[in-house]
């Protein structure tokens, strides 16, 4: 977000709501287009083209005009902003320092390993003065650019701080991404069998993803004869897709936005999740991905025939080039914010939002693994950098940690988890389910429980406030269901496991893409050590 100034300045003294002042003034030095970042802050007026940047809101009069007086058609004219009335003549001079350079266009680039990198085009002279959100801070290579702590504005998403420069590198921390657990399943002879039967017991009339997970189970435990099996299933049950001869429904292109849609949803927008209308495309063409690489992985040959087909569902949410005249870039994915929005072209008053980060994370981690069934490395690499990006911002955002800065204490006091995180708002309850149904909120993070939940909850003291913030609620007399369940003993079992373990045996029942081979792999592989996201990954000495 960029900050607009001039070299004279007049005060006005506007009240912002939440405090805060604003000071109008004429620039001396003409420009054609004033950058404002977002673009729906800015404005037009007789006096020529003005802009307001108050760290993700601004004023302006009711008649849309701006306070600025006199001057030509060419002069620009800018608003000023204090982020409080405590705000004294030192801010004021740091923000006259860079008054004379504004950016005009901006890109976000993969040309390093495993780095976002912003560039914009600037007009005037100086150096650049942008505002970086809190993910951006902690990923920051300060190498090129100054980050200015005291030049600081209140948001929604935490403070905004001003960083000095036109080029900014952005490094999260590597993520493996692996068909199996990173730490391996540790088995004693009678939980090796319990596995197994688990295994012969669970496949049967499975969903697509659920059922892929059963080969990697059993790989990972040894019992191979299952695999036949379930490939065959997997296979029948994708293949009509792909071939578009599926009973009632399929995929279609739809060229007005460029992308997939389900035949039952371009006719009813309610259809299947809203997909007709672009809702979550990402959470269920990431299932289907995770579908097509595990019989991908294990049959070379059916993977070579279906692979067109294949990066065609890929590139619906996972194209990059700005010249294609198929799909949208990176269609969910927020290049600025560095999380995926779930909405599609439904319009809402408080804009765009995403419920399950976790289903968010699936999607690109089994578009790398596709990757890694096809020896497509820029797609692995591709792939993991989204995937970390969107863990980083789960965390900063969704997860709501005891002791954070990034919300007020009473929201912070009330919530462990975001339940529907917004652009203009923060919801406690989800789409489905009351903010009383904590067992759910939690769940919803959570599904589905793969090897790259480990680095999405590895903050074991995190992991272990948000359960038992949700294990209350599981002694509702009503609406708990066993599927929740699942997922709440899941986490506590990453750091009470035998406790964990004998509650999952006690379930009767399960989400409908989780099983109890599943929960007992994933008990069963927990590691004793407490390790942070960097330590998981096997390739992180590549990175950076």
């Amino acid at each position: 977000m960029p900050i607009h100034m001039a070299s004279t300045v007049t005060p006005v003294n506007h009240q912002l709501e939440g405090g805060g002042r604003v000071y109008v003034a004429t620039a001396t030095k003409l420009t054609d287009a004033c950058g404002c970042w977002p673009p729906a802050n800015c404005w037009t007026t007789a006096a020529g083209r003005s802009c307001c940047t108050a760290g993700g809101g601004g004023w302006q009069s009711k008649d849309g005009t701006t306070a600025a007086t006199g001057g030509a058609i060419s002069t620009r004219s800018c608003l000023k902003v204090l982020p409080d009335s405590n705000s004294g003549s030192g801010f004021e001079s740091v923000l006259d320092r860079f008054s004379t350079c504004h950016p005009v266009s901006g890109q976000a680039l993969f040309s390093k390993p495993f780095c976002v990198e912003y560039k914009w085009e600037t007009k005037g002279w100086g150096d650049l003065l942008m505002l970086a959100n809190p993910l951006h801070v902690r990923l920051l290579d300060t190498c090129s650019v100054s980050v200015l702590d005291y030049v600081k504005y209140k948001s929604i998403d935490g403070d905004l701080v001003g960083v000095v420069g036109d080029s900014w590198v952005l490094k999260p921390n590597p993520v493996s991404i692996t068909w199996h657990s990173v730490n391996g399943v540790k088995l004693k002879p009678e939980s090796r069998l319990e596995m197994i039967e688990a295994l012969v017991k669970d496949f049967f009339g499975k969903l697509v993803a659920r059922a892929a997970r059963f080969v990697l189970i059993a790989e990972e435990v040894g019992c191979l004869d299952v695999i036949p099996k379930v490939r065959k299933y997997l296979k029948e049950t994708i293949e009509p897709w792909l071939d578009g001869t599926f009973a009632g429904n399929r995929f279609l292109y739809e060229k007005t936005w460029g992308g997939l849609v389900t035949k039952q949803g371009a006719n009813d927008s309610g259809a299947d999740f809203g997909f007709g209308v672009y809702n979550d495309h990402h959470f269920h063409i990431g299932y289907f991905l995770y579908g097509i690489a595990v019989p991908a992985k294990i049959d070379p040959v059916w993977g070579r025939k279906y692979r067109p087909k294949a990066y065609a569902l890929m590139a619906d949410f996972m194209t990059l080039g700005k010249g294609s005249n198929m799909y949208t870039r990176l269609r969910c994915f927020d290049l600025w914010k560095l999380h995926s929005w779930a909405s599609g072209l439904t319009e809402f008053a408080d804009g765009r939002n995403q419920e399950s980060t976790s289903e968010a994370v699936n999607a690109y981690y089994s578009a790398a693994l596709m990757g890694l069934a096809y020896g497509d490395t820029y797609l692995v690499a591709i792939g993991s950098l989204l995937t970390s990006l969107e863990i980083h911002a789960a965390k900063t955002w969704w997860h709501v940690k005891e002791g954070g800065n990034i919300y007020d204490a009473d929201f912070t006091s009330e919530n462990s988890v975001v339940g529907v995180l917004w652009n203009n708002k923060r919801d406690s309850g989800l789409w489905f389910a009351p903010a009383e149904w904590r067992e759910c909120r939690l769940g919803i993070q959570v599904l589905p429980l793969l090897p790259i939940t480990e680095a999405l909850f590895s903050d074991i003291e995190f992991t272990k406030q948000l359960v038992e913030w949700a294990l209350p609620a599981l002694g509702r007399r009503e609406g708990v269901g066993e599927g929740w369940k699942g997922f709440v003993y899941a986490l506590e079992g990453v750091y009470e496991k035998d406790v964990a373990l004998e509650k999952i045996r006690g379930l009767s029942g399960y989400d409908d893409g989780n099983s109890l081979s599943n929960l007992l792999w994933w008990v069963f592989s927990r590691g004793d050590e407490d390790e942070g996201t960097s330590a998981h990954c096997w390739f992180g000495h590549y990175c950076h």
